[in-house]
C-alpha cells in the first residue's frame, strides 16, 4: 500500500499558488471570528433587539393576566425565532472567518474573500495610497487600505471586508484582525521598505487617541501607513 503524498505546502495558506522570485509573505492570518460577528454581523446589536421584543412581549403577556407559564409559553415562538437568528449570524462569521485569507508579502496585500465564490484580491502597494487602524480592547482592530486613483474594486465583491459606508471609493480591509498594531506596524514597515513611508510606527497600538504624528480620521481610524506621492 502507497503511502498517502504529502499535500505541498504553498507560501499562503489556503492559496494554491507560488509567489514571485524575490516576494516573501511577511505576515498571514484571518479573522477572529468573534470580532467578526458582532463588528461586521452585529450579534450583539441583534441579540439586545430580540431582547427588548422578548421583554415586550413578555410584560404584556403579565399585563394582560397570563401566569409565569402561559407567559412563557407565549413568547415561546419569539425565543425560538430570536436563537434561530442569532446562531444564523454565529454560522455566518464562523464560515466567513475560516474562508477568509489575509496576508502581508514585500509587495503587496492579498485578501481572498468569497464564502461560496472565493475572490483573491491582490493589492501591490504600489495601488495604495494609504491604510488606517482602529483598535478595539483586547487588541482587535481593523485596517482598511486607501487606494490610489485608478484603483478601482466593487463594495459588493468585498463586503464585509470592506470598510463600512465608503460606497463610492470602496477602502478593503483586514476586519478582526487579532493583535491588529503589531499587523499595522508589519505593513508600515513593508511599505517603508518598499518606498513609501510609515507614521508613527512604534505607537500603533493607541489607535483610539492617536499618538504624535498620525492623522484622526473619522470613525475612530487613525492613520497608520502612508504612501510616498
Amino acid at each position: 500500500m502507497k503511502p498517502l503524498r504529502a499535500e505541498r505546502a504553498y507560501p499562503i495558506r489556503g492559496i494554491r499558488e507560488d509567489l514571485p522570485p524575490g516576494e516573501h509573505v511577511l505576515w498571514q492570518g484571518a479573522p477572529a471570528w468573534r470580532d467578526l460577528a458582532c463588528t461586521a454581523f452585529h450579534l450583539r446589536q441583534v441579540a439586545i433587539y430580540f431582547a427588548a421584543l422578548l421583554l415586550l412581549r413578555l410584560g404584556y403577556l403579565f399585563s394582560a393576566g397570563a401566569s409565569v407559564a402561559a407567559a412563557l409559553r407565549g413568547a415561546l415562538p419569539l425565543m425560538i425565532a430570536a436563537t434561530a437568528g442569532l446562531v444564523l449570524l454565529a454560522g455566518l462569521a464562523l464560515w466567513s472567518a475560516r474562508t477568509t485569507i489575509y496576508a502581508i508579502t514585500t509587495r503587496r496585500v492579498v485578501i481572498r474573500v468569497g464564502m461560496a465564490l472565493p475572490l483573491d484580491v491582490n493589492l501591490p502597494f504600489t495601488g495604495i495610497e494609504a491604510a488606517s487602524l482602529a483598535v478595539r480592547p483586547g487588541g482587535h482592530g481593523d485596517l482598511p487600505l486607501v487606494l490610489r486613483s485608478g484603483v478601482r474594486l466593487a463594495y459588493a465583491h468585498l463586503w464585509p471586508y470592506a470598510r463600512p459606508w465608503k460606497l463610492a471609493s470602496p477602502q478593503p480591509m483586514l476586519r478582526a484582525v487579532a493583535g491588529a498594531a503589531g499587523v499595522a506596524q508589519t505593513l508600515a514597515q513593508a511599505l517603508a521598505t518598499s518606498g513609501g513611508r510609515a507614521l508613527a510606527p512604534a505607537s500603533l497600538a493607541a489607535a483610539a487617541a492617536p499618538p504624535a504624528g498620525a492623522t484622526s480620521r473619522p470613525g475612530g481610524y487613525a492613520t497608520a501607513v502612508a504612501a510616498q506621492p
